[in-house]
């Protein structure tokens, strides 16, 4: 069986944000008495140092600096923090490194600041350019603000920007929708992001629900700015439009089912060993119990082993999420496995038209990408 990838992606993530949004359900927590920047940035450097053996002979592809807020740290801590992963990892001329930021005026003005470190790609969370709908989302910052943010991105030589834009939103009706996605557009910056409102558990809207428009309504609202969109861009994923080579290479490899190493208060990893055995873990989600706990293995909040029959499951919900789907020499590339064990489901997928097979590649349908969550099911391990 092929060996899987040499590539690997490292997630670093900063848990505190201004405000907590109602509809967040990331480990995030309000910037208050336990923030320490200088204590979090060492607990990082600790916690790579712990993670270097586990890439031996693997090339770092890209960097993904979320959150929280990663913006509120000063560019003289992310570049800490990039140095310490150069001096353990290595990062080249190609390696994308991506820093989530939020419009607000004070991380705004640093983006000249980490252009010049070093960031090369910028994620920015407008979520809507609507006043009454920011609002209605507790977001802390306005259009305007937005506006400025995009503006300053672009003048601080960001080339590589992705706007994150929500639909179905309280009150919200296709036109205002269209209007947003209009105005994201018009900025050109090579990547969007566009996706429902959900209402995920262990979230104020998910305790206190907000009326939101009925389902027909968002599927409209989705049709209509999916064409818009469709019109610059390109969509490579279910909430993902890129242009020409701006697609976000961190995000293709969790997509591909590749490796990455998380560090930070509750970052994920996915390692595959010599073996092909993948397993997944967590760290400790509590910024304090992380910074205590950095550089031991005592951080690690828990850890478990993707069973065999699990993969087939695993892999298709990242990879029938892309437009061009996998190619059966992936799938047993990054997984171990040999596709004969799911001939019979593949079989089964085309026949009801919700995958389509060319050459040795399979891609969902319209139909099986309408209905990726029924399509993906069928892999599930049978009890």
């Amino acid at each position: 069986m092929t060996k899987g990838s040499t590539d690997y992606s490292l997630y670093i993530h900063i848990p505190w944000c201004i405000k907590k949004c109602p509809y967040c359900d990331f480990n995030s927590h309000e910037k208050k008495g336990d923030y320490n920047e200088e204590l979090y940035v060492n607990a990082l450097i600790k916690d790579l140092s712990t993670e270097i053996e586990t890439v031996n002979n693997k090339s770092l592809k890209s960097i993904f600096i979320g959150g929280g807020t990663p913006s509120l740290f000063s560019a003289a801590s992310i570049h800490r923090i990039l140095e310490a992963t150069d001096n353990a990892l290595g990062i080249n001329k190609q390696t994308e490194i991506t820093l989530e930021a939020n419009p607000g005026t004070a991380e705004a003005k640093k983006f000249s600041d980490f252009h010049a470190i070093g960031i090369n790609r910028l994620s920015i969370g407008v979520q809507s350019f609507n006043n009454e709908h920011l609002k209605k989302l507790g977001r802390v910052h306005d259009a305007e603000q937005a506006h400025n943010a995009i503006q300053l991105a672009q003048k601080a030589g960001f080339n590589r920007i992705n706007l994150d834009l929500m639909f179905g939103l309280p009150g919200q009706n296709i036109q205002q929708a269209i209007d947003d996605v209009e105005m994201a557009l018009s900025y050109h910056t090579g990547h969007l992001s566009h996706y429902q409102l959900t209402l995920e558990k262990n979230t104020l809207f998910y305790k206190h629900p907000p009326a939101l428009p009925h389902d027909e309504l968002i599927w409209d609202m989705q049709v209509a700015c999916q064409t818009k969109i469709d019109n610059e861009l390109n969509q490579y994923e279910v909430s993902a439009y890129a242009a020409e080579g701006q697609q976000s290479r961190h995000n293709l490899n969790y997509w591909q089912f590749g490796d990455y190493i998380g560090i930070g208060a509750g970052a994920h990893g996915k390692l595959t060993d010599e073996q092909g055995t993948i397993s997944r873990y967590w760290k400790k989600k509590l910024p304090r119990d992380y910074i205590k706990l950095a550089g031991t293995q005592d951080v690690i909040g828990g850890k478990n082993i993707v069973k065999d029959a699990e993969l087939p499951f695993e892999y298709m919900m990242n990879a029938l999420r892309l437009k061009s789907g996998f190619t059966v020499d992936h799938y047993q590339q990054q997984t171990h496995q040999n596709a004969y064990q799911i001939q019979a489901i593949l079989d089964s997928l085309v026949n009801k038209k919700l995958l389509q097979r060319n050459a040795s590649s399979y891609r969902c349908t319209e139909q099986g990408w309408n209905f990726l969550n029924d399509t993906v099911e069928h892999f599930l391990p049978s009890e």
